[in-house]
């Protein structure tokens, strides 16, 4: 009984998991395609209120970078790229390869 309550409890704490993901992703979509047009729009603007315009331009490309790199911090923050294991099977890699270098060297 209590091994189909941990199961399930991991399935939810994957779904929970996959639904981040997928909101970040749209949100990072989303963030492309404003960054495009803003700096589409810095190219192009001109007139009387450009420096105005310029600078709303760019504190909306500041403040929305900022927020995706949290929202990637909160989505990715127990990922890690190098974990324990991988350390392991490079060392035990390394080794191997240690191993066989010296075996083949004429004594």
């Amino acid at each position: 009984m209590e091994s189909s309550n941990t199961e399930e409890q991991k399935l939810l704490k994957a779904k929970k998991y996959v639904r981040q993901l997928k909101l970040f992703y749209i949100h990072f979509a989303g963030y492309l395609v404003v960054l495009a047009l803003l700096l589409y729009n810095l190219y192009i603007v001109e007139g009387e209120y450009k420096n105005n315009i310029i600078s709303l331009n760019l504190s909306i490309l500041v403040l929305w970078t900022v927020a995706i790199v949290l929202h990637a911090w909160k989505v990715f923050k127990e990922r890690k790229v190098f974990k324990k294991s991988w350390e392991d099977k490079k060392i035990a890699s390394y080794l191997k390869k240690d191993d066989a270098e010296e075996t083949k060297i004429w004594k």
